[in-house]
């Protein structure tokens, strides 16, 4: 609508501009006309008496003739006729009543010469007249009252104001009631069809169909909300196949950290069964009393459950199920990865230790951030073949700049250190990327450090390592704090 105002305004402005100027020149022309007009009447007057003057002169004297113009000013209410001698001063009972030039003030011509000028509301005119025998300069003075022509302006102001006004209030409502046709109304249309666009609503149209450039704007929009839908839903699609695609190969990365775990579990649990084995064949011997029965019996129980607990921890890890934030103390999951990863490093002689002061809260998903201490713990073992001591440390909320730069804000901090080979500083920028290792053949996939950064990446977090050569490496997880947490 405003777009309609203004556009209805500056061409209301530019009409006003083109009628004021051809108002003004058509009362300047008719104003110059009617004061032609006065003028040529009274030059004619003047030339049509100065033959009768020139009459009365020779026959009857000045007396008469002053006497006659008086008398002939008597019968026309706004004309006034006079006889003056043009060497008089002006303004004496004799002179001219209006300065003169001096070509007609100072000598008599040969033929009629006329001047007009206007004064204190009125129009004199002066027709000189050669008299017989007279030296000395003389004229018809006509003096015609200008109050005909100031009633001939105002009738003229009026009408030109009337019919300007009426030509601006007729142009000014054509305007807007074309503008809110043809551009305002439309321009509605468009603005709200972005505005649902903008809300998400790709199926909008505009229904505009007038042939114009508004009209060919609307059909772009259209063709423009079409390709967006389209490309929504290709890009709906690629998301769901991405996100199957990555929950797939996180489960193979999980998959694939069980089979390294699988010889030590197979050892783990080979003693619970030998045990399992021997008391069932003192069991089954009968040969023991029935006090030694039921402890036997206990005994197996006790292995069984321990078994139990094994396996259900192995396919707990391995499970694949979608992500389910909750508060957590990252606690809970750095001992279950410990526990998971006992057997694996103990046989690479690493010492895994944790480090927490107190309850570390934080907002994850437990599983898969288990998933991501198990990569880090993982890699720091094998990156110690030597053996040596790996950390998880556990810090509290406190503020951190996100890599990208920022605002600092509060996040928790998970840091894996492991004292081994380190990663070389052309190989520190490429570790996240899948399928990069420094690994021999058969020791890694290059998945684990990248899913570990998807699944923070995820949580709305970030990695940041640390390495030098020979010196072990540092590999910190910033993740958002629970709220609790964040609170304190």
């Amino acid at each position: 609508m405003r777009v309609t105002y203004k556009l209805t305004a500056v061409l209301l402005l530019g009409m006003s501009v083109v009628l004021a100027v051809d108002a003004f020149v058509q009362v300047r022309r008719e104003v110059a006309l009617f004061e032609f007009d006065m003028r040529r009447d009274a030059s004619l007057m003047g030339r049509t008496l100065a033959g009768v003057v020139q009459q009365v002169w020779r026959s009857k004297g000045e007396e008469r003739l002053v006497e006659l113009l008086e008398e002939a000013s008597l019968d026309a209410a706004d004309l006034n006729l006079r006889w003056v001698w043009l060497d008089a001063p002006p303004g004496s009972p004799q002179g001219p009543r209006v300065p003169l030039p001096a070509d007609i003030r100072d000598h008599t011509p040969a033929r009629s010469v006329v001047h007009a000028s206007r004064h204190e509301g009125s129009l004199y005119t002066y027709v000189t007249v050669a008299l017989p025998d007279e030296s000395r300069p003389c004229a018809i003075e006509v003096r015609e009252s200008l109050a005909l022509e100031a009633e001939y302006l105002r009738a003229t102001l009026m009408y030109v104001g009337v019919a300007t006004g009426s030509i601006f209030a007729v142009s000014a409502a054509l305007a807007v009631i074309a503008g809110l046709r043809f551009v305002g109304r439309p321009m509605q249309q468009l603005v709200g069809m972005a505005r649902r666009v903008g809300q998400g609503d790709l199926a909008a149209r505009t229904g505009l169909t007038q042939r114009d450039e508004i009209g060919e704007l609307a059909g772009e929009m259209d063709a423009m909300a079409e390709r967006l839908g389209a490309a929504f839903e290709q890009i709906e699609r690629e998301t769901a196949g991405r996100i199957a695609a990555l929950e797939q190969l996180r489960h193979a990365d999980r998959l694939a950290t069980v089979g390294q775990l699988a010889s030590g579990l197979a050892h783990e649990l080979g003693t619970p069964l030998n045990v399992v084995s021997g008391r069932a064949r003192l069991i089954a011997s009968r040969e023991l009393g029935p006090d030694e029965v039921v402890e036997n019996a206990e005994i197996v129980v006790e292995q069984s459950a321990r078994m139990t607990a094994i396996i259900r921890q192995l396919l707990d890890f391995a499970r694949r199920r979608g992500p389910q934030k909750e508060a957590l103390d990252l606690r809970d999951p750095a001992r279950r990865t410990q526990d998971l990863l006992s057997k694996l490093a103990e046989r690479a002689g690493v010492t895994v230790e944790i480090e927490a002061p107190g309850e570390v809260l934080a907002e994850g998903d437990p599983t898969q951030l288990q998933q991501v201490l198990t990569n880090l713990l993982v890699n720091a073992i094998q990156a110690m073949p030597g053996g040596g001591r790996a950390r998880v440390v556990l810090s509290p909320a406190a503020p951190a700049t996100p890599p990208g730069g920022g605002a600092p804000r509060p996040m928790v901090r998970v840091a894996v250190e492991d004292e081994g080979q380190g990663i070389s500083p052309e190989d520190l920028p490429r570790v996240f990327e899948p399928f990069f290792t420094t690994k021999p053949v058969g020791d890694g996939t290059g998945l684990g450090l990248s899913v570990a950064h998807g699944i923070v990446g995820e949580h709305g977090g970030w990695i940041a390592v640390e390495s030098r050569p020979g010196q072990g490496s540092a590999f910190t997880v910033f993740l958002p704090p629970a709220a609790a947490q964040e609170a304190t």
